[in-house]
């Protein structure tokens, strides 16, 4: 189940108040319209966006926008319900045996779990369906990683086309020692491309990268469960020993809240008993 993820937004919110409110506290309304400039702006998107065209093929261009998208969702994936969902298919495997698992998997929305399942119960060997599945999450991260390399170089070429912006104020600077009225205007590209791409580079494009590095993590952890769990179904394993041994993958606070809401359901029978 996806969800939006609101921690990107209101990061990249929060960090952009803090800059204005600085600029708002220091040099007034009239002063922060001097941190405006449309030169700068159009030397810092224009140059990283013709980077990207030179650094990347235009299938990759295309998944810019969804690999930026998927920053700002999330997998909402609950390991307990995931642990319970294998216990109940070992449960009626070893019960009916693992081709009853076929008619369980209308009610599974994880399509790795019901590609591992598909192979357990054509009887494919054990190693060959790890082969197999680990064949896929090499594949997975391989695709995130060429995604999530065009953020990544977005964060490495917005700060260069900054210091760019900056060599070209100089130099109009430098042109025009003569003039001083266009002492300020030149300075002033010079000094805001840097602040801009230095901006850029380090509140958005960097932290979403490690963001979506994170995220490609976090779905090779569950992968690697869901594995554990499909060769534990196919070898036929007691539900409590996979039980127990899916269990290792929850943290100490998921195990202290599982074990405190089975409790309050114990104590909720009893009483409805009594």
């Amino acid at each position: 189940m996806r969800k939006r993820d609101l921690l990107t937004p209101i990061g990249i919110t929060i960090g952009f108040i803090m800059i204005m409110g600085a600029i708002l506290s220091n040099a007034g309304t009239e002063g922060f319209v001097s941190f405006l400039d449309l030169a700068s702006i159009l030397i810092v998107i224009g140059g990283v966006v013709g980077s990207l065209l030179i650094n990347f093929n235009v299938n990759q261009i295309k998944l810019t926008g969804r690999v930026i998208k998927e920053s700002f969702h999330q997998n909402e994936r609950q390991l307990p319900e995931l642990i319970n969902l294998f216990i109940r298919l070992s449960e009626r495997a070893r019960r009916e045996g693992i081709l009853a698992l076929e008619n369980e998997l209308d009610e599974v929305n994880e399509p790795f779990i019901k590609k591992g399942i598909l192979l357990a119960v054509d009887g494919i060997e054990p190693e060959v369906i790890q082969d197999i599945m680990n064949a896929e999450i090499t594949a997975m991260e391989e695709r995130h990683f060429r995604g999530r390399m065009i953020v990544e170089k977005c964060g490495e070429y917005a700060p260069a086309w900054g210091m760019i912006g900056t060599l070209i104020g100089l130099v109009l600077m430098l042109n025009n020692l003569t003039d001083p009225a266009t002492l300020g205007p030149s300075m002033a590209v010079a000094l805001l491309t840097t602040l801009y791409g230095t901006v850029l580079a380090n509140l958005v494009f960097i932290p979403m990268t490690s963001k979506l590095e994170n995220k490609t993590e976090e779905e090779v952890f569950i992968k690697q469960i869901i594995i554990e769990g499909v060769i534990g179904v196919q070898s036929g394993q007691n539900p409590r020993i996979l039980e127990e041994k899916l269990g290792a993958f929850l943290s100490e606070d998921t195990k202290s809240k599982e074990t405190v809401e089975e409790g309050s359901s114990f104590v909720g029978e009893g009483l409805n008993e009594a």
